[in-house]
C-alpha cells in the first residue's frame, strides 16, 4: 500500500519506508496486503495529484493508502505470511490485530456501482480472507461493524467526485466472526443481529458464495435465522439494508425530513441534538424521504431469500418496524415513542407522499441536502464521526498524550527532542484557525476557532477535551527551549483556545447505544478543562482570570457532585471506572485540592487501592461500561493501560508519600510487560463511546505505560529525597535537643 500524504514530521516528499520495518516485534499481529503484498508508506503532494483532496495544513497528519503490487522482497513477504499464520493460530488468546492496514467501505461502494472500480478483485479477496482469518471464541471476539451508507444520499447531488474520494478515505468494515457464527458490535462483544447481518451481507457483496468460507457463511446465516432473521436488526441496520434493497422501507420507523423545517424553538428540533446524532440522522432522513434503493441484481435478490425466516413477499413489514433481537436491545423504546412512530407511519407519512403535501417533502429534502453539502464542505468530506463516514484518525488525541508522556520522563536529549519538535509542529498546524463558513446559528454549529479536533484541522469539529489537552501540551512545550521543540504557539492562538473552552461550559431512538440524543457533561472533559485552564492561568495570569477562576470553581463542584458512592467516577470515553477516576483525581488536584483537604480524593484513592489485583496491576473489562458495575477482565488479568491509569491517579494524589508499596507493585507489572524491542503488547479493548460501543486505541499500549513509569520514577525520587530530608531533619533535631540537655559533652571532632 502507498500513503500519498504527508506523515506528521519533517519527512521530504519522496521519503519512503516499509511497513515491514514496524513489524519487528515478538507479539503476534495481523498484517494485511493483497496476495501477500507488503505495504509501503509514501509521502507526497496529494493535493496536486488529487484535486478533490484538499488540505488546510499541507496534509500533515493525514494519510490515505493504495496498493503497490511490486513492493516487497521474498524475505519481507515471508515475514508477513508468518504473522498471518501466527495470528490465525493464536486468535483465541490474542484477540486484537493491533495495526490494521486495510481500510475501505463496501456496501456504499456497491450501491453506487463503484465496488469493482474502487476495490480490485484481489483487494476484495483480501478483505474476505481477513474476515475469515479473525474467527474467535464465542462471545468474545467479533469486531466493530462500521458499514456507512449515508454517502448514497448524495448520489442526487453534484458531489460525485469528492464523494468517491471520501469513500477512499473511510475506515474498513473490520470483520471478526465468533465461534457461534455471528459478529458483534466490537472486537470483544458477543454476537448480535446488527453485526452479523451487515457483515454477512458485506461478504456476499464482495463475492463470497452463500456457502463459502469453509462453512463460515452457513454458520453466520444460521445464526441470523435462529435469532429471528434480519427483520430483527436494529433501526440503523434496517435503513442500510433498505438502501441496498434487501429490506423494505415500509419496515422502517419514520425519519421524516420535514422535522428539519420545524421552528428551532421547539425542544425536539434536530438542531438541538448531540452533533454526532444529528450528523447521522441528517442523511438518514434524506434516504428515508427519498426511499432510495440501489440497483437490484441477482445478489440482492438472493439476499432477500437468505436473510429471512419466511418468503420475502410474505413478511409483515409493519410488524417488523419495532422488532429487535434481544441480543441488540441495549436501550428499549418507551411505549410513547412507539405510539408516536406508529402515528407518523400510518397517518403522516402517507399524506406527505401525496400532492399537495409532497411539496413539503420536496422542500424538506432540499433543506436536508443543503445541510449535507455544508457538512461535507466544512469538513473537507471527512465528516464528523465513525457512523456518518468514519473518523480520519485520532491523531491529535494520541499526539498530545504522547507529548505529555514523553515530558513525564524528563528525557529531552537530541533524539527525543526531535520527536517533540515534530509533535509540537503537528499540534500547531492542527489548531482550528477559523469558524465554519456561513451563519453558525443557521447551520446549528458552535464556534470552532481556537479548538482542536480529535484528529486533524480538516475534520472541522473541535472537542472540549481535545482542545484542553492540546492546550496543555502546547503550554508544556512553550516552557521548553525553542531550539529543542521549536517556536511556541503565539499567545493569541492560546487565547482562542481558552475562549473556545470557556464557551462550552455548559428521548433515545437507537437500540444499540445509550445517551446519544443530546450532549452531556463528563468528568473527563471537565477535568481536562480544569487542567488546561489552570496551567494557562499560571503562565498567562492577566487574561480573563476572573472568568477562568469562576469556570474552574464550577467545574470542581461538578466533579465532586458526580462522584459515585464507592469513590469512583464513571468513564465515558475509556474503560471505565479506572479511566474516569484518573481524570477525577487529576481535575481536583489541578483545581487546588489535595489528599489531605479533600474527602473526594481520599475516597477515590481508597476505591483504586481496593481494585488492585494480586498481580499488582489493574485490569478492567469493557463490561464495566455497559453494565455500569466494575468488572475485572476474565481471569483477573492485569491490563497495562488500566494499570497505568490507576497508577498515575494514585501518584497524582500523593500515594508515594503515604505507602509506596502499591506503586512498586504496579510499576513491576508495567516493566515486566515490556517486550524486547521496547514495545508493549496489545491487550484487551480499552476505549468506548456511548456505553456500549468499544474502541481500540492501539497507541495507548505504549503511551500510558511510558507516562506512568515516567511519573513513577520522578515522584519516587522526590519522595525518597523528602524522606531523607525528613529523616535528617529529625536526626538533627534530636541531636540538638540532646546537646542542649547536656547529654553529650563537647569533644574534639575529626571532620573529613
Amino acid at each position: 500500500m502507498t500513503d500519498r500524504s504527508a506523515n506528521f514530521g519533517d519527512r521530504s516528499a519522496d521519503h519512503k519506508f516499509l511497513i515491514s520495518q514496524r513489524l519487528d516485534r515478538d507479539d503476534r499481529h495481523h498484517v494485511n496486503g493483497p496476495n501477500n503484498q507488503i505495504e509501503q508508506l509514501v509521502t507526497s503532494k496529494a493535493e496536486e495529484e488529487e484535486p478533490w483532496l484538499k488540505s488546510l495544513n499541507n496534509n500533515i497528519g493525514r494519510q490515505y493508502w493504495e496498493f503497490d503490487q511490486n513492493l516487497g522482497t521474498p524475505q519481507q513477504l515471508s515475514q508477513i505470511q508468518f504473522f498471518r499464520e501466527e495470528f490465525h493460530k493464536n486468535r483465541f488468546q490474542f484477540k486484537h490485530s493491533s495495526d490494521l492496514l486495510m481500510r475501505s467501505q463496501v456496501i456504499g461502494l456497491f450501491v453506487m456501482g463503484a465496488l469493482n472500480r474502487i476495490l480490485p478483485k484481489e483487494h476484495q479477496k483480501e478483505i474476505r480472507r481477513y474476515l475469515f482469518n479473525h474467527q474467535g471464541s464465542e462471545g468474545t471476539n467479533p469486531i466493530t461493524t462500521n458499514l456507512i451508507l449515508h454517502q448514497a444520499s448524495k448520489i442526487y447531488s453534484n458531489k460525485a467526485a469528492p464523494l468517491t474520494t471520501a469513500l477512499l478515505q473511510n475506515s474498513i468494515v473490520e470483520l471478526q466472526e465468533n465461534e457461534d457464527g455471528g459478529w458483534g458490535l466490537h472486537i470483544e462483544g458477543r454476537s448480535i443481529m446488527f453485526g452479523t447481518s451487515l457483515n454477512y451481507v458485506t461478504l456476499r457483496l464482495l463475492g463470497e458464495k452463500m456457502d463459502g468460507g469453509d462453512g463460515a457463511m452457513s454458520k453466520a446465516r444460521n445464526w441470523i435465522l435462529d435469532h429471528g432473521g434480519a427483520t430483527c436488526i436494529p433501526s440503523w441496520g434496517k435503513l442500510w439494508l433498505s438502501v441496498l434493497g434487501v429490506y423494505e422501507w415500509s419496515g422502517n420507523n419514520p425519519l421524516p425530513p420535514e422535522i428539519w423545517l420545524l421552528p428551532y424553538i421547539l425542544p425536539f428540533h434536530p438542531g438541538r441534538m448531540w452533533c454526532h446524532t444529528r450528523m447521522v440522522y441528517l442523511p438518514m432522513s434524506y434516504l428515508y424521504g427519498k426511499r432510495f434503493v440501489g440497483p437490484i441484481n441477482s445478489t440482492v435478490l438472493s439476499l432477500r431469500r437468505e436473510l429471512y425466516t419466511q418468503p420475502y413477499d410474505q413478511i409483515d413489514w409493519d410488524l417488523a418496524r419495532n422488532q429487535c433481537a434481544k441480543e441488540d436491545l441495549y436501550c428499549p423504546h418507551p411505549l410513547i415513542q412507539d405510539i408516536l412512530w406508529g402515528g407518523l407511519h400510518k397517518f403522516a407519512e402517507p399524506l406527505l407522499r401525496k400532492w399537495p403535501f409532497s411539496k413539503l417533502r420536496h422542500k424538506a429534502l432540499n433543506t436536508v441536502m443543503q445541510h449535507i453539502h455544508h457538512e461535507d464542505e466544512n469538513t473537507h468530506y471527512i465528516c464528523l464521526g465513525p457512523v456518518d463516514k468514519g473518523y480520519n484518525g485520532s491523531h491529535l488525541w494520541d499526539v498530545v498524550f504522547a507529548v505529555q508522556a514523553t515530558l513525564a520522563t524528563n528525557i529531552t536529549d537530541d533524539e527525543y527532542g526531535s520527536v517533540l519538535r515534530k509533535a509540537h509542529n503537528f499540534i500547531k498546524v492542527s489548531q482550528v484557525k477559523e469558524n465554519s463558513s456561513g451563519d453558525l446559528c443557521f447551520w446549528y454549529r458552535h464556534i470552532s476557532k481556537g479548538g482542536w479536533t480529535f484528529s486533524t484541522w480538516e475534520n472541522g469539529w473541535p472537542v472540549s477535551d481535545c482542545t484542553a489537552e492540546g492546550l496543555k501540551a502546547a503550554l508544556l512545550l512553550s516552557e521548553m527551549p525553542s531550539e529543542i521543540v521549536g517556536e511556541a504557539i503565539p499567545p493569541h492562538q492560546l487565547y482562542d483556545a481558552v475562549n473556545f473552552i470557556l464557551s462550552l461550559q455548559m428521548i433515545n431512538p437507537v437500540e444499540l447505544f445509550g445517551d446519544v440524543m443530546i450532549d452531556y457533561q463528563y468528568v473527563e472533559c471537565t477535568s481536562s478543562a480544569i487542567q488546561g485552564l489552570g496551567m494557562f492561568m499560571k503562565l498567562h495570569p492577566g487574561h480573563r482570570q476572573r472568568e477562568i477562576e469562576a469556570c474552574i470553581a464550577k467545574a470542581l463542584d461538578f466533579i465532586q457532585t458526580i462522584q459515585l458512592p464507592d469513590g469512583s467516577w464513571y468513564g465515558s470515553w475509556g474503560i471505565c471506572y479506572n479511566y474516569g477516576t484518573w481524570f477525577g483525581i487529576k481535575g481536583l488536584i489541578a483545581g487546588g485540592k489535595n489528599y489531605q483537604n479533600n474527602p473526594s480524593i481520599r475516597r477515590a484513592c481508597d476505591f483504586l487501592l481496593s481494585k488492585q489485583l494480586d498481580s499488582g496491576g489493574w485490569g478492567e473489562s469493557y463490561l464495566s461500561c455497559q453494565d455500569k458495575v466494575y468488572t475485572n477482565i476474565e481471569g483477573n488479568k492485569s491490563h497495562i493501560v488500566s494499570t497505568a491509569w490507576a497508577m498515575m491517579a494514585l501518584i497524582e494524589a500523593g500515594q508515594a508519600k503515604r505507602d509506596q508499596t502499591p506503586l512498586h507493585r504496579a510499576a513491576k507489572v508495567l516493566i515486566n510487560s515490556q517486550m524486547k524491542n521496547g514495545d508493549f503488547p496489545q491487550q484487551e479493548i480499552i476505549g468506548v463511546f456511548n456505553k456500549n460501543c468499544m474502541i481500540s486505541y492501539s497507541a495507548y499500549r505504549n503511551i500510558f505505560p511510558l507516562w506512568a513509569l515516567g511519573e513513577y520514577l520522578n515522584h519516587m525520587a522526590v519522595a525518597q529525597a523528602l524522606a531523607v530530608e525528613s529523616e535528617c531533619s529529625s536526626m538533627f533535631e534530636k541531636m540538638k535537643h540532646e546537646l542542649q540537655s547536656g547529654k553529650y559533652q563537647s569533644k574534639p571532632t575529626n571532620c573529613s
